[in-house]
């Protein structure tokens, strides 16, 4: 009997331990931490301009530290600071010559501030803090040039450095306005007050704009900047959600195909009515499963005369109903027909709810007619059988949930085999109806063709019963390979006539979905064999060891060209042979064909042991 307990199937480490009732299960994993958008905007950056502030500057008066607004535009604000700091400087060059001590005092300031700001960069956060130093770095601009001119200051450029600053950090609104700011700072006490001169207006209106030029170009730079950086933080959310996705369908193909129990729902139940009626004697079994609306569903019953298909919780026997609202077993006396259990006949039992992850996937109800059947050993020895039991259903469950993405494939597959095998079949008896009316009408005895035309349907019958059959058959956890070939060798070789011989030799089994799609394959090349080899003898070879498992099927029959481009044998549009590739890809399988005109075809599949 294969053992129902599973490891956890979560994408955590499997040696990590099981939850168990009261347990909430593992904490879900951390968010991963959104991608900043000046991360994405700026990269690896090497120029002393683009550093974070250091750990002592961060914590000196900003409670809260956000995303640095200018480090994107830090090469660009560097550059517009040196060049205006040069061209200041060449144009000062006459009078420092001339020994215009004020002047020089004010450059070396302009100079000093370039040389601070180039290696302790200005941050602006949003921070009240980080909105003085910007609003105290334009202030410096605007009294500089103040000081040594007003505009025939040489200086003057160094506004223009100021205003591109405010655009970078807070967008057109806030460039405008400190450019407004400025030019006032510097026309007003620069006018000869009384002599309004025409001169004066004009040469401070063609600053005013450059400088809201400057503002302004900086604004749509910031505007641009950040929609580009939000288009790529959205394109490396999906990817992210992609890697996430392919990490988690990787690791769920690991899982699966590890695991010793079978991933079927139908297999885990009855699995586990098998291990419960060797566990303890009772006369009633219900397993229920929940679904998403708080119903019942019936998973599988034994001697119950009622149970609460369709039903809300507040249906269930009321034992039942506690087991369900405290999460806890509960060994009860019934009364019936006062208090019934899912038995009329029912006087003592045990519920206990199937709990998965901390949350409520099912109840399990074991009843008896004898009052001394159950007691504190027995709910005891069920409490601890009910929590693999839990863990399987709902991995089934889950499991059963992806696999029907891949249901609308399998129905095709069906539909190819009963198109080839029943298809073709039901056209000629067809055609044989037609040609027996015909007959009929022209006066002519019909007696023999209808004894044929019975006999045809009766084939007909056998080979629909046959295709189901094939369907049908499979390897579980009670019936391995070598068992499974053999049955459907021996029904190929009596309605084909190809004598097949099965060779099977193993010392362990796989667990029980890779020696699924194993034994899928095999089927699918004893299939061929039987439709389109021609041929009068097949062998089915299986080893399974320490190794790993081998396949090979082999026939005499008339063999497969090379049809396509890179040497592949079979026509591009043949389900099975590329089903056969599939199915040994999604196991980690190695799969061959090898074939000649008139010498018959090789497959052979081999999974290596990891």
């Amino acid at each position: 009997m294969t053992d129902t307990s599973l490891p956890n199937p979560g994408l955590t480490d499997p040696g990590l331990p099981l939850p168990g009732p009261g347990d909430p299960g593992p904490a879900p994993a951390p968010a991963p931490a959104p991608v900043s958008a000046v991360a994405v905007a700026d990269g690896p950056r090497a120029a002393p301009w683009a550093e974070r502030a250091t750990l002592d500057e961060q914590s000196a008066g900003d409670d809260v530290i956000e995303a640095d607004a200018l480090v994107t535009f830090g090469p660009a604000i560097m550059a517009v600071r040196w060049a205006t700091t040069g061209v200041s400087l060449a144009l000062a060059s006459p009078a420092l010559l001339a020994g215009d001590r004020a002047l020089g005092a004010w450059m070396a300031v302009v100079l000093a501030n370039t040389v601070f700001r180039t290696f302790r960069p200005l941050r602006y956060t949003g921070s009240v803090r980080s909105l003085v130093l910007l609003v105290a770095e334009i202030g410096l601009h605007v009294l500089a040039v103040t000081a040594t001119g007003y505009w025939d200051s040489p200086a003057v450029l160094v506004l223009v450095n100021a205003v591109i600053m405010a655009g970078f950090a807070r967008g057109f609104g806030f460039a405008l306005r400190v450019g407004a700011a400025s030019t006032l700072a510097v026309t007003v006490p620069g006018l000869n007050i009384g002599r309004w001169e025409a001169a004066e207006l004009a040469q401070s209106a063609q600053w005013a704009t450059l400088i809201a030029l400057s503002g302004i170009v900086a604004g749509y730079s910031r505007r641009i900047s950040g929609e580009a950086t939000r288009r790529h933080t959205l394109a490396l959310d999906r990817v992210a959600r992609l890697a996430d996705a392919n990490t988690l369908l990787a690791n769920l193909h690991r899982v699966a195909q590890t695991l010793p129990a079978s991933l079927d729902l139908g297999d885990v139940l009855d699995t586990t009515i098998t291990r419960l009626r060797g566990l303890l004697t009772h006369d009633t079994m219900v397993i229920l499963t929940t679904e998403p609306d708080g119903r019942w569903r019936v998973a599988r019953q034994i001697g119950a005369s009622s149970t609460p298909t369709g039903q809300h919780r507040d249906r269930l026997p009321a034992p039942a109903g506690r087991a369900v609202a405290t999460s806890q077993a509960v060994l009860a006396i019934l009364h019936p027909p006062v208090d019934p259990g899912f038995n009329q006949a029912s006087t003592t039992a045990v519920y206990l709810p199937l709990l998965a992850r901390g949350r409520l996937i099912g109840l399990l109800a074991v009843e008896a007619k004898d009052p001394e059947a159950f007691g504190p050993r027995e709910q005891q020895l069920l409490e601890g059988f009910v929590e693999p039991v839990a863990l399987a259903i709902d991995n089934a469950r889950w499991f059963l949930r992806i696999r029907t993405i891949g249901a609308d494939e399998e129905r095709n597959r069906i539909a190819r085999d009963l198109h080839d095998r029943i298809g073709q079949s039901l056209a000629y008896v067809g055609f044989e109806v037609d040609r027996v009316i015909r007959r009929y009408e022209a006066g002519t005895d019909i007696g023999t063709q209808l004894h044929s035309l019975r006999t045809d349907l009766r084939g007909l019958v056998g080979e629909v019963r046959d295709t189901l059959s094939d369907l049908r058959t499979d390897v579980n956890d009670n019936r391995d390979f070598a068992q499974t070939a053999q049955e459907f060798a021996e029904r190929v070789s009596a309605r084909s006539g190809v004598q097949v011989e099965v060779d099977c030799a193993a010392t362990r089994r796989l667990p029980i979905l890779q020696e699924r799609e194993m034994w899928r394959i095999a089927q699918e090349a004893l299939a061929n064999i039987e439709r389109h080899a021609q041929a009068t003898r097949a062998e089915l070879r299986w080893r399974c060891d320490e190794q790993g498992a081998l396949l090979e099927v082999t026939d005499d029959g008339r063999g497969l060209p090379a049809t396509s481009d890179d040497g592949r044998l079979g026509r591009p549009d043949s389900y099975g042979i590329v089903g056969m590739r599939e199915r040994a890809d999604s196991v980690g399988a190695t799969f061959e064909m090898t074939s000649e005109p008139g010498e018959g075809t090789k497959v052979r599949c081999f999974l290596p042991q990891k």
